[in-house]
């Protein structure tokens, strides 16, 4: 199970919200040693377990005190129970060696199931810390200090850097297990934070440090009312009763989100369908560079799976919207997707335009109606068969002969990517129209504009293109 997964079935399992920090500053303790900070966490994972979706240790406050704080820190987490993730506040930010040091430190020698980090560095202080997917990564993206805009705020390409950011992201890892850091303390932030990306957010700066819950809640939330890990560290370490304080908070984290209304505002100045397009794509992990070996045993350096489509309602509704830009031109009476990548791109097409939609089984049923076919239609309607890629068309074939032994009549075929391998001739030299959203080039040439392809993979990615074709 990937990091996020195992985050949000916890959070629905015990309805909260609330991650407790574990900083145990000087004034806090009854006195300045590694064993007094130790006691100090454990008393407070004690109290607070029952309500608390994640911890989240600081680290410094254990290094100031060198090897026995190493050691109390690690104790700390080893505390925590096992079903609960713990996020480590290290806010570690270099590349090679010392990113696998830092890696290895934080999951294997002290035992985290996430991590803070700085993006500045890129993708490459990023990778060793997103290598498994039951361990997570959460990047600063829009901080909840003061002087955050000095660098947060500067514009890149007509955008804040923090927005940037924010789209890159997801990018940087193969796995679903990579969140933002985004506090509080600017809602606007977050909320524009919010309409480029469905990560996972972990939020600090509620409380002593001025943040609005209520605010950032509407600011935040995702479409299904969860999303945000509201962390606060001070004021349930400083109640009377830690418990209590986390149980309250708990409880009212959960009355105002069942009140407000997500902030889901689409931004003023939409991408154009194809950077839109490659934009959704990247943010839901669809497309990967590396080596990936595929079906037929062939090694490729970029890997498509838009099946991961299902998991960004966003990132979906965007592709849907690009594919209705082409059904428009089309005469039909029905979208007919391909199982099981284009089932969720055709219905949320459906959904949008108010095509019909049917679909083609993947094993005709041996009872009930025994249908081939899904859906309702009638012989001599206009269907266009929709699916999620093309390479060489010819896997198209059997499923338009079932579609046309049912009565349906197909001329077009829609694919969202054309992955430029021969489709395009091989369908119409049987006599289909052939339409793609995008190209594979044309989608390449977007994510190297948008960061997330560097020259060099593009370079591997067209010899190989170049290669097949």
């Amino acid at each position: 199970m990937d990091f996020f997964s195992m985050l949000g079935e916890r959070a629905e399992r015990i309805n909260s919200l609330l991650c407790v920090g574990l900083d145990p500053h000087g004034e806090l303790l009854p006195e300045p040693t590694a064993d007094a900070a130790r006691d100090f966490c454990f008393r407070l994972i004690d109290a607070t377990a029952d309500v608390a979706l994640a911890f989240k240790p600081n680290s410094a406050f254990f290094e100031a005190f060198g090897s026995a704080g190493f050691a109390a820190l690690k104790d700390v987490i080893a505390h925590v129970p096992e079903s609960i993730p713990v996020i480590l506040d290290a806010k570690r930010g270099d590349i090679a060696s010392t990113a696998e040091a830092y890696a290895r430190a934080a999951f294997d020698e002290l035992g985290a199931t996430a991590i803070t980090l700085s993006p500045y560095l890129g993708r490459d202080a990023i990778e060793p810390f997103v290598r498994r997917p039951d361990k997570g990564a959460f990047i600063l993206c829009k901080t909840s200090n003061p002087g955050a805009d000095e660098i947060q705020n500067l514009p890149v390409d007509k955008r804040p850097l923090y927005g940037v950011i924010a789209e890159r992201a997801l990018s940087w890892s193969q796995y679903h297990n990579v969140g933002l850091v985004v506090g509080a303390t600017d809602v606007e932030a977050m909320a524009r934070i919010r309409e480029v990306s469905d990560a996972w957010l972990l939020v600090p700066g509620v409380g002593a440090q001025g943040g609005d819950l209520q605010a950032a809640l509407t600011a935040g939330l995702g479409d299904s009312h969860t999303g945000l890990i509201i962390n606060v560290s001070r004021s349930i370490a400083k109640a009377a009763d830690p418990r209590a304080e986390a149980a309250r908070l708990r409880n009212q984290i959960n009355d105002l989100r069942t009140k407000v209304r997500p902030h889901r505002n689409r931004p003023s100045q939409p991408d154009s369908l194809i950077d839109g397009l490659a934009r959704a794509l990247a943010q839901a992990g669809c497309v990967k560079f590396g080596n990936f070996t595929l079906k037929s045993g062939k090694v490729s350096p970029i890997y498509l799976d838009l099946r991961r489509l299902v998991s960004y309602p966003d990132a979906l509704r965007t592709v849907a919207s690009a594919v209705n830009q082409v059904l428009g031109d089309l005469e039909l009476d029905h979208i007919a997707a391909i199982p099981y990548a284009a089932l969720p791109i055709g219905t949320a097409a459906a959904l949008l335009s108010g095509h019909s939609l049917i679909y083609p089984r993947r094993e005709v049923k041996g009872y009930g109606t025994k249908a081939d076919i899904e859906g309702v239609y009638r012989t001599g309607d206009t269907a266009v068969l929709l699916d999620d890629l093309a390479t060489t068309g010819e896997t198209k074939f059997e499923t338009v002969d079932r579609l046309k032994a049912a009565g349906l009549v197909i001329t077009d075929i829609v694919v969202v990517v054309d992955r430029e391998q021969g489709a395009k001739q091989t369908i119409e030299a049987a006599g289909y129209r052939f339409h793609a959203v995008a190209t594979l080039r044309q989608l390449l040439d977007a994510w190297q504009r948008q960061g997330v392809l560097s020259a060099e993979q593009r370079r591997m990615v067209d010899a190989y293109l170049a290669a097949e074709t």
